[in-house]
């Protein structure tokens, strides 16, 4: 395949990415946006003032990371967030922002997607911060993201919508659908009942499956405690506290 072959791939790609965002509700009229690196200086994003579910790969926009645009096409006006995400780290090819309204909701609420409820949220999402409120299309908004972007693979935009990142756009898709499928269980939960969070011994056994797939080594600070002095009330804290530590290194 071709370089030319290979950008066209890519932004029927983005196309069908928008479509799918489109479908599933996560975007009304022209919200959202995507984009794709290509090398180390270009990338291909969703233009401003277009529907993500009537795209057509010859509008989208090419740019380069320093804001030089190569057509006549505008590319929206968010994409400030997406080339600080592509500056912050090197490894990430693309991204994705929308508003799914369920973890929009909780963006708008202020409340962070951080209890460990499920196993694959765990392992494959980690924890979703909420940034604090950025005025969209300026640059408090990728001022606002910088400090998470190496060390989750979602943000909520505090009173805006869910951004997040991946080493292919499939994987930053995947993980905006995890996010909102993660926020409608908290959701029902909440209407249900308290959820029966995983104890230290289920979240280590989550944490090394992690750590496999991802090829990492396993921090050991989170399983040499003897809690065999503690009271119950001191165990439910310590599992507590360890959990935050596990969580915010996903």
């Amino acid at each position: 395949m071709n370089k030319v072959d290979s950008e066209y791939e890519i932004r029927k790609q983005i196309c069908e990415i928008g479509n799918r965002m489109y479908d599933k509700s996560f975007v009304a009229a022209n919200d959202g946006n995507i984009s794709v690196r290509l090398g180390d200086k270009m990338i291909i994003v969703t233009p401003t003032g277009v529907s993500k579910g009537n795209m057509k790969p010859e509008q989208l926009v090419k740019m380069d990371i320093d804001g030089k645009v190569y057509g006549k096409n505008l590319p929206s006006s968010e994409v400030k967030m997406h080339i600080e995400v592509y500056n912050q780290n090197p490894k990430l090819r693309a991204v994705c922002h929308a508003h799914p309204p369920i973890s929009t909701a909780f963006a708008v609420a202020g409340i962070a997607l951080d209890k460990p409820i499920l196993a694959e949220a765990v392992v494959l999402l980690g924890v979703v911060p909420v940034a604090k409120y950025a005025t969209p299309g300026t640059e408090e908004v990728p001022n606002s993201i910088k400090e998470y972007v190496n060390n989750h693979n979602a943000v909520l935009l505090a009173n805006h919508g869910l951004l997040t990142w991946g080493e292919t756009l499939e994987q930053a898709w995947f993980r905006m659908e995890s996010t909102e499928h993660y926020g409608k269980i908290l959701l029902y939960v909440k209407q249900i009942g308290p959820a029966r969070e995983f104890n230290r011994q289920q979240l280590d056994e989550l944490i090394k499956i992690k750590h496999r797939i991802d090829g990492t080594t396993e921090d050991s600070s989170t399983s040499d405690i003897d809690i065999s002095n503690l009271s119950d009330y001191q165990i439910e804290e310590l599992i507590k506290a360890v959990t935050q530590k596990v969580l915010d290194k996903l």
